[in-house]
């Protein structure tokens, strides 16, 4: 008899940076995630109860997308371009549901160049 397997949450996202003292300070000084660890060429982060390990690379290179969601996109990314960081594009719809919500991105990059976003559901 087979045993049904369910996967839990993602419990940790990994990427690699090319400095990590730099990535450290703006993962936790510009985004505001909490740092949970740090070790030598290592940084942990909380982010909204899913860990994101950050390592040290001499190759660190082209990765997924990190979308974080949040309540408020505009607030959120007016307070990220009032740090420093530079959007590609202002908050937008990308898709209208049924009952009349949207979901909205914005696109951004890391220090590194590497693609992050702002996710939120606007409801009508």
């Amino acid at each position: 008899m087979s045993q049904r397997t369910l996967l839990g949450p993602i419990g940790q996202i990994a990427r690699t940076v090319k400095d990590i003292d730099a990535a450290k300070a703006w993962y936790r000084d510009v985004l505001g995630l909490p740092l949970l660890i740090e070790a030598v060429g290592m940084a942990f982060f909380d982010a909204g109860g899913t860990r994101l390990y950050l390592q040290r690379s001499e190759h660190a290179g082209p990765e997924s997308i990190l979308y974080f969601r949040v309540d408020d996109i505009r607030a959120t990314h007016a307070d990220l371009v009032a740090k420093g960081v530079a959007f590609l594009q202002p908050p937008h719809a990308v898709h209208r549901y049924a009952d009349g919500a949207e979901e909205w991105l914005a696109f951004f990059a890391d220090p590194e160049e590497r693609p992050l976003a702002l996710m939120a559901l606007v409801q009508p």
